[in-house]
């Protein structure tokens, strides 16, 4: 038996409103146990939803439609069940005054139109709303096939959901088996690079495993049908654990974990300290760090030095360099890390300067191309550089393969003059440190990578950039239209999808930089 989840709404097809309801029921119904493997999104409109009812009742058993219960002419879903199977509507007196009720209640007077939400198909059973004045229906037209109603609101959906559909689901004898997922979360590796490092594993049937890309980073879902949670976690746990065996480093987290929490945990493992500079980042890399509840203990403060001055009288940053090699380089990342860490003493200094556009690149430093610095009390300084545009990272040899370290002062020096050894810089790059060298083996990536030439998915309206979960939180989504001065897109000259890429960029940047801190950590000699 499987369910098919329907969302009625023209406002769904227009993208006015993110289609919440759908994500919820298929959350629910995986909690359940119940399979369901289409989802349908239908316009306000008779004939589309009586073909979508049509297909649907011929492969799916339970058939849940959200929206298109309200008292206006385009609320369709009742009246067209009805008319496709064949029966009447009939009129319900209780639900009647239920609706006049909460109107008194609210001081206003039930309009004429919303006798149209007291009608049922004949021989369907209430759904009780609680909340709203739009019943829905638990039914059965024939045998082998249910049918239930909701309101589009989402709060009304998920209360009527819980306190009467689950129930009156289980007493039809489901929800005895549940679907437990587990995601496992990877950065630095292509979607099709670590698909076909664990291709043995996803033709398994239970637990089964899918890859998924997302803004930057891809994830392995493991998703397991059992009786019960614990059962389910059982049979997870081993393919879990081979996964993060096969993924090594480029594996950081699971479930809700972000790129922060984790370098958090690992700081707080080693009573390290961390303070950060950034330039193009505007804070939201401080902001990523200062999300994770207890930061304070290892997160020290930052600098958010945008202007070369601020660079200069802040962070310590060489004028001469600056002039002669730009805010956008190997040097000035460097420098801005040994500076932040010096003047907040902290264990590690980390920064980020680059251009995230839409203006300021040339042919030589285009859009997109960040340095992010890396700054220890013991001494060694490390830089990397990303192209988050068009071009690739530039191919410059990772320091164990040339005995030169990217170190402070101008030119490359040999290790031993910088008391870096060899087996320091050997183990940062054995251990996946995403230098330059090693990043020129990754494949061209399906999803959204380094330096992918894609335009990804615009994130949900809503704080935070991206969208998920979970996710990494730090940067506004500029794709809203509206700057952060409340000025619309179209009046400063900067189009939505120049917006997007620039805070794509930032975001991209500062997770990058938490990246190469994470392994480091792991990397490094306590």
């Amino acid at each position: 038996m499987s369910a098919e989840i329907i969302c009625v709404g023209t406002e769904l097809l227009l993208g006015d409103i993110l289609n919440l309801n759908a994500q919820f029921l298929a959350q629910q119904l995986a909690q359940l146990g119940i399979p369901h493997y289409y989802q349908t999104v239908v316009g306000d409109n008779r004939a589309r939803l009586k073909q979508v009812i049509g297909i649907a009742s011929e492969r799916s058993q339970i058939l849940i439609f959200t929206g298109g219960l309200g008292p206006t002419p385009d609320d369709l879903t009742t009246e067209t069940l009805a008319d496709f199977f064949g029966v009447p509507l009939v009129e319900h007196s209780e639900i009647l005054e239920d609706i006049a009720l909460k109107y008194a209640q609210r001081n206003r007077e039930m309009t004429p139109s919303n006798r149209k939400q007291a009608l049922i198909p004949e021989g369907a059973e209430v759904l009780p709303n609680l909340a709203g004045t739009a019943p829905g229906v638990i039914w059965q037209p024939w045998a082998g096939l249910t049918i239930l109603t909701f309101p589009g609101v989402p709060a009304e959906m998920q209360q009527m959901w819980q306190e009467t559909a689950v129930p009156y689901l289980k007493n039809q004898g489901l929800g005895k088996e549940i679907i437990y997922s587990r995601t496992l979360r990877f950065w630095g590796i292509a979607e099709s690079a670590l698909a076909e490092k664990v291709a043995p594993v996803l033709e398994q049937p239970n637990p089964t495993v899918a890859p998924y890309a997302s803004q930057g980073e891809v994830q392995l879902r493991i998703s397991a049908l059992a009786g019960s949670k614990a059962a389910a976690q059982q049979l997870i746990s081993p393919v879990e654990e081979k996964l993060k065996q096969i993924g090594g480093l480029d594996y950081y987290g699971r479930d809700h974990e972000t790129l922060a929490s984790v370098v958090g945990q690992l700081l707080l493992a080693t009573g390290e300290t961390l303070s950060v500079a950034e330039s193009c980042t505007g804070g939201g890399l401080g902001q990523m760090l200062t999300d994770v509840a207890g930061s304070s203990k290892y997160f020290l403060g930052g600098v958010i030095a945008y202007d070369n001055q601020v660079k200069i009288s802040l962070l310590g940053v060489n004028q001469s360099d600056l002039a002669q090699l730009g805010a956008v380089s190997h040097e000035i990342a460097r420098e801005m890390a040994i500076g932040v860490r010096s003047r907040l003493s902290t264990t590690w200094g980390l920064s980020i300067t680059g251009i995230a556009g839409p203006d300021g690149g040339i042919e030589a430093k285009p859009v997109g191309l960040v340095y992010i610095g890396l700054a220890r009390s013991n001494g060694e300084v490390e830089s990397f550089e990303h192209r988050f545009g068009s071009q690739r990272r530039a191919g410059v040899p990772p320091v164990e393969a040339t005995g030169v370290s990217q170190s402070r002062g101008g030119e490359p020096r040999p290790l031993e003059g910088t008391g870096v050894s060899q087996r320091r810089a050997g183990a940062s790059a054995a251990g996946g440190s995403p230098s330059t060298g090693d990043w020129r083996r990754v494949p061209e990536p399906d999803g959204l990578q380094w330096g992918e030439e894609t335009s990804p998915p615009s994130p949900p309206l809503r704080e935070g950039f991206p969208p998920e979960p979970a996710l990494q939180a730090g940067f506004p989504p500029e794709v809203t239209g509206v700057q952060a001065t409340g000025v619309p897109l179209e009046e400063t000259g900067v189009s939505h999808v120049q917006a997007r890429d620039r805070s794509l960029i930032r975001y991209l940047s500062a997770c990058s930089a938490l990246d190469h801190l994470r392994r480091k950590l792991l990397a490094s000699d306590p």
